[in-house]
């Protein structure tokens, strides 16, 4: 599923602190992006917990940080535009539990942002795991991290 998204596809990444590469966090959206034959500009924000508590509360009603959050917005005709926030300290406590490098959660949060962004979803709760976004998600990851 991993493919290269042609270079006009628009990739921003932000943060104080970077905890993936640019150049990866581009790697990894145009990945997507190509792999679902999809035309978007995506932008990324590395959040702390506090920002991400905050924008969590304000969009999604949870008083605590989570791990990433996906918006999509209006762009032109046949063009995904979306943003997706994403919360170091909440992947690194997930990588931590589940035994795996910070890194590859990483990367699966940018997957699976740029997955909601273009439209799929997944169900809250044990099914969440199950579902063909997720089975979608772990393959990108699979060939990313």
């Amino acid at each position: 599923m991993t493919g290269q998204a042609p270079a006009a596809t628009p990739v921003t990444v932000a943060g104080r602190v970077l905890p993936l590469p640019g150049r990866t966090v581009r790697r990894v959206v145009r990945a997507v992006v190509a792999g679902e034959r999809r035309r978007a500009a995506i932008s990324v924000t590395f959040l702390g917990p506090t920002a991400m508590r905050r924008l969590h509360r304000a969009y999604k009603g949870p008083d605590r940080p989570t791990d990433v959050l996906a918006f999509a917005l209006d762009g032109r005709p046949g063009e995904v535009v979306g943003d997706i926030y994403v919360c170091r300290a909440v992947a690194r406590r997930e990588a931590a539990a589940r035994g795996i490098p910070e890194r590859e959660e990483l990367v699966r949060l940018v997957v699976h942002g740029t997955l909601h962004v273009l439209g799929y979803d997944h169900p809250e709760g044990p099914n969440r795991t199950r579902s063909s976004m997720w089975r979608r998600q772990e393959a990108y990851v699979r060939g990313l991290a």
